[in-house]
C-alpha cells in the first residue's frame, strides 16, 4: 500500500482530491471591525429623524423646534456674545468641579486600596453616599453654603469623585497577587511598588471611572446652574422657560450633549492610548 501510494498517478490523484476540498473558514465570533466614523453614526440618524419629523409636520414647533430653527438661534447668540460667555462660566464650573473630584476619588481610593485600615474608615461612607444622589443633597448644600459658587462646584465634585473612587478602587483589588509577590521578591520600596504596579494595574479602572466621572459633572453642571445662577447654560435655559422660547432651550440640551459627547471621546481616546498594549474585544 505504502508503493502504490507513492506511484505518480495516484499521487497526483489525491493532490487534485485535497484542492477541490473547500477550506473551511474560522468563524469570527467578535463584533467585527471598527466601523469608521462609527461614534457619529447614532448622532447623525438621531438629527436625521429629528429633520424629517420638523419638515413633516410630524413634531410641533411648539413642543420641538426644528433643526434649522436651532441652528439660526445659535447664530444669533453667538453674535450677541451670550452663548460664549454662557458657555464659559459652564466650562469653568465643569472644569473645577472635575478636577476636585478626580483628585478627592484618586486619593481616598489609593488609601482604601493599599490599606485595610483604609479600607475600613472610608470604604462604608463612601458607600453610603454612593447609594444617595448627589442632587438629593442640594437642600443641605444650600442650607450650608448658600446658594453661591461654592454650592455648585461642591455638587459637582460629590458627583464625580464616586465613580473615580469606585473604579479605581476596583482596579487596586485586582491587581494580580503574583505582581505584589514578585515586587516583594525584588525589594521593591513602598514609592517603587505604587509607581510600578499599583499605578499601571490600577489605570484601566481609572479610566473607565473617568468616563462615568465626565457624564456625572455634566449632569451636575445642568441641575445647579438652573438654582439662582446669573449666568452659564443652565441658567440662559432656565431664562428661556420664563418666556417660553423653546429654540434656546434646545440650544442649551443640545450644547450639553454635544460637551457630554466631546468629553467622553476625549477619555476614550486617552483610554486608547493609554492602554494600547491590551488586546480586547474591541480591537
Amino acid at each position: 500500500m505504502t508503493q502504490l501510494a507513492t506511484l505518480p498517478g495516484v499521487r497526483a490523484e489525491r493532490d487534485q482530491t485535497a484542492v477541490a476540498a473547500p477550506v473551511r473558514r474560522r468563524r469570527r465570533l467578535g463584533p467585527g471591525k471598527p466601523i469608521r466614523f462609527g461614534a457619529a453614526i447614532g448622532p447623525v440618524l438621531l438629527l436625521v429623524g429629528w429633520s424629517i419629523g420638523s419638515a413633516t409636520g410630524w413634531l410641533d414647533p411648539r413642543v420641538l423646534s426644528a433643526p434649522w430653527t436651532v441652528v439660526t438661534t445659535t447664530g444669533d447668540l453667538i453674535a450677541d456674545g451670550r452663548l460664549q460667555s454662557n458657555l464659559l462660566t459652564s466650562a469653568q464650573r465643569a472644569f473645577v468641579g472635575l478636577g476636585l473630584g478626580i483628585a478627592l476619588g484618586t486619593v481616598l481610593a489609593l488609601l482604601s486600596g493599599l490599606s485595610r485600615f483604609g479600607e475600613a474608615v472610608l470604604d462604608g461612607p463612601i458607600q453610603i453616599k454612593r447609594a444617595i444622589p448627589s442632587l438629593a443633597l442640594l437642600p443641605l448644600l444650600i442650607l450650608w453654603l448658600g446658594i453661591g459658587e461654592s454650592m455648585k462646584i461642591t455638587t459637582i465634585t460629590l458627583g464625580v469623585f464616586v465613580p473615580i473612587y469606585i473604579h479605581t478602587h476596583n482596579g487596586l483589588r485586582t491587581i494580580d497577587s503574583r505582581y505584589v509577590e514578585l515586587a516583594e521578591t525584588v525589594g521593591l520600596s513602598r514609592w517603587e511598588f505604587i509607581r510600578r504596579v499599583v499605578l499601571p494595574g490600577a489605570l484601566p479602572g481609572f479610566l473607565l471611572g473617568l468616563r462615568f466621572a465626565v457624564t456625572g459633572a455634566w449632569l451636575a453642571l445642568v441641575v445647579v446652574e438652573q438654582i439662582n445662577s446669573t449666568s452659564g447654560i443652565g441658567y440662559m435655559m432656565e431664562l428661556a422657560r420664563t418666556y417660553g422660547q423653546i429654540d434656546i432651550i434646545i440650544v442649551g440640551l443640545v450644547l450639553y450633549g454635544v460637551l457630554g459627547l466631546l468629553s467622553d471621546g476625549a477619555v476614550r481616546l486617552i483610554q486608547r492610548k493609554a492602554l494600547s498594549w491590551r488586546r480586547t474585544l474591541a480591537d
